[in-house]
């Protein structure tokens, strides 16, 4: 069995008194498209700047290809961070720069010529369904072409593991399918390993060949999509149909928490 490409163990965070992340492990293969899911604040996004090395965890092993990344010096770290895709939730494009600057900034970042980082920025926006707005600035696009220039820029400098930061969340329905086609085949063209997070069940379902479910600052469910609409686990089952009554309590300031928690 071959080795994962992302491992981690043991991992913890919290802020103060708020344990966000407790002795969570997760294990991410070759080429596989994982989907964390949870309530919105539950860790999903603390998770993903920990292995980016944006949050230091107060405990545990990230482990990508067999090193340690937190092991890392900030230049090891950078030298590294050249494998890794980012698309961010509010896609974070640089207002000052043209389209094609914003799609190709890590190869310009690197050094590479202009001419040939902005042909490679034509090749990816071609491949997201955006040819000839290289010259555009971000102020004159609308959400979801910013959503897929966002995409471009993840995907410019070749990576092979690419994070998505819930990358359905503010466009509409059909722009969010579009998003989740673009995603399957890049999986199924380039093999790349993936890791989305998402309260989107719906992406989840179209993207994931594995979802896992955070709650309480662990992994507390690994199923398949298929199984998305059948595992009878309660706080699953909860989540995945929307009850306010279950396992998961909202407390009074909006979060949720453990029915073993609340305070009666």
């Amino acid at each position: 069995m071959s080795r994962p490409r992302i491992s981690i163990r043991n991992l913890s965070k919290r802020f103060g008194d708020h344990v966000v992340l407790q002795d969570l492990n997760l294990d991410i293969m070759p080429g596989e498209s994982m989907v964390v899911i949870g309530q919105s604040g539950i860790g999903k996004s603390v998770l993903i700047k920990c292995i980016l090395g944006l949050l230091k965890p107060d405990a545990g092993e990230i482990f990508v290809d067999g090193e340690d990344w937190l092991k890392f010096s900030e230049d090891e770290q950078l030298v590294h961070m050249h494998r890794i895709g980012m698309l961010f939730q509010g896609s974070a494009l640089f207002d000052s720069l043209p389209v094609w600057k914003n799609v190709a900034f890590a190869l310009l970042q690197r050094g590479a010529d202009e001419r040939e980082a902005r042909a490679r920025a034509g090749e990816v926006l071609a491949w997201v369904g955006m040819p000839g707005v290289e010259e555009k600035m971000p102020v004159e696009l609308s959400g979801g072409m910013m959503k897929r220039v966002g995409f471009a820029r993840a995907i410019c400098h070749k990576p092979d593991i690419i994070f998505f930061d819930e990358p359905t969340t503010g466009i509409d329905p059909i722009m969010a399918d579009v998003i989740n086609r673009l995603i399957r085949r890049l999986h199924r063209e380039f093999k790349t390993t993936l890791l989305s997070i998402t309260h989107d069940l719906t992406s989840a379902a179209k993207i994931g060949d594995t979802i896992a479910m955070l709650y309480q600052g662990r992994i507390h469910r690994q199923i398949t999509p298929e199984q998305l609409h059948s595992d009878q686990d309660p706080v699953l089952r909860q989540f995945v149909e929307g009850h306010a009554e279950g396992p998961i309590q909202l407390q009074e300031g909006g979060e949720m928490s453990s029915k073993e928690d609340a305070q009666i």
